[in-house]
């Protein structure tokens, strides 16, 4: 299991030109500080890129990825039911740009 601790974010809405989807879509980069003993520690840091959707009443995460800030390489971990709830949260709260 990734202890989450969300040190920071950056927030776009992301516009859609032609309007074929619904709802709005923000993307986040969220800082991650994660402990050295964790499988997912990483010198440089790790940050998680994150796909919000907010359409009507129903929120979602729509797609994410951890990757190693500096270099952007992308790291094959997933969010656990639990982490991934406390994302959506996050997202909820910070989505105004």
């Amino acid at each position: 299991m990734i202890h989450l601790n969300i040190t920071g974010h950056e927030v776009e809405k992301l516009e859609d030109p032609f309007g074929l989807l619904s709802g709005d879509r923000y993307e986040f980069f969220l800082e991650i500080d994660v402990e050295v003993e964790d499988e997912l520690y990483s010198e440089k840091g790790v940050g998680l890129k994150v796909i919000f959707v907010s359409d009507n009443d129903l929120d979602k995460i729509s797609s994410y990825y951890f990757y190693e800030r500096g270099s952007e390489k992308v790291l094959d971990f997933s969010l656990e039911e639990d982490e991934e709830e406390l994302v959506l949260s996050y997202c909820r709260q910070h989505r105004e740009v």
